[in-house]
C-alpha cells in the first residue's frame, strides 16, 4: 500500500518508534479532548468511542481518559486545544498533511514551518494538497492474526470498502463513519488489531528511491518529535525493494 501504512511498517522495522509512552499518552489524551468537544456522551459520539479505544490500546490510565473527556466538555480546565491541519511538500515533491492539536496557534505554525524547512520541505497554502487525500477509516491487522477468509467476511459484512493485502498485514479501509463498526466486528471475533484510526489516504502516490525515502522518513520523524503533532500523512510510495534496502542499513 502507498502512504501511511507502509511508512509505519518501515518505521517499525527500523526501530524508529521513538515516540515514548508520554508522547503516546499526550496524543491519545488530546484526541479524546477534541472528540469530547462535540459531546461527552460516549454512546452517541463515534469519534469519542474510537479515541477511547485508541487510548486504551496504549494503556492510557482510566483516570486520564476520564479527565480528558471532562476537559473536552469543559468540566475541567485545559480543554482549549485547537485542531489544525497544515499542508506542505517534502523532498521529491511529496504531499504532506500534518494534523496538530495545540493550545497555541502562533507557536505551532512557526514550529511546523521551521521543521518543514529543516527537512528540505516547505509549507503550502490551505487547500494546496488536501484535495489529493480522501478521509477514510483505516484498520491494520497482522496477517498472522486472521485468515484471508475471515478478514474478507468480517470486514465486508461490517462495512469495509477495500481490503488490501500487504506483505505482513491487512490494510482495511472504510468510511470514517463506519470505523467503529468495522473495528468492533474484528474485536468481537477475538482478532487483535494493530491500529484503528481516521486516516488521510492519498488518491495518487509518488514513488521514492532509497535516498528520497530516507529524506522523507527523516522529515516525518522531525515533525513527530513535536508534542502537538497528532498525525502525519503523505502520498509517498516505497517499493518492496527499497524497503528491503532501508531495513538492511
Amino acid at each position: 500500500m502507498a502512504g501511511h501504512s507502509k511508512w509505519a511498517n518501515i518505521k517499525h522495522r527500523k526501530g524508529r518508534q521513538d515516540a515514548v509512552r508520554s508522547k503516546q499518552f499526550t496524543r491519545a489524551a488530546k484526541e479524546i479532548i477534541i472528540a469530547a468537544k462535540v459531546s461527552g456522551d460516549v454512546a452517541n459520539n463515534p469519534r469519542l468511542r474510537s479515541a477511547i479505544a485508541a487510548a486504551k490500546a496504549v494503556n492510557l490510565p482510566k483516570d486520564k481518559i476520564e479527565n480528558a473527556i471532562k476537559k473536552g466538555t469543559g468540566e475541567l480546565a485545559g480543554g482549549d486545544i485547537h485542531e489544525i491541519t497544515y499542508e506542505g511538500y517534502g523532498p521529491g515533491g511529496v504531499a504532506i498533511l500534518i494534523e496538530v492539536a495545540s493550545d497555541n496557534k502562533n507557536r505551532i505554525v512557526a514550529e511546523v514551518r521551521h521543521t518543514l524547512n529543516k527537512g528540505n520541505g516547505n509549507m503550502g497554502e490551505a487547500g494546496s494538497v488536501a484535495w489529493m487525500f480522501d478521509n477514510k477509516g483505516q484498520i491494520i491487522i497482522k496477517k498472522d492474526a486472521v485468515s484471508e477468509e475471515q478478514v474478507m467476511d468480517l470486514g465486508l459484512e461490517a462495512g469495509a470498502e477495500d481490503i488490501i493485502e500487504e506483505a505482513e498485514e491487512w490494510d482495511i479501509r472504510c468510511e470514517p463513519s463506519d470505523l467503529e463498526a468495522v473495528r468492533t466486528a474484528f474485536e468481537e471475533a477475538g482478532i487483535a488489531i494493530e491500529s484503528a484510526e481516521r486516516a488521510k489516504v492519498p488518491q495518487n502516490t509518488i514513488e521514492l528511491d532509497a535516498e528520497g525515502a530516507k529524506k522523507m522518513l527523516r522529515l516525518i520523524d522531525l515533525l513527530e518529535e513535536n508534542d502537538d503533532v497528532q498525525n502525519v500523512f503523505t502520498n509517498m510510495d516505497v517499493s518492496d525493494e527499497v524497503m528491503a534496502e532501508l531495513n538492511a542499513e
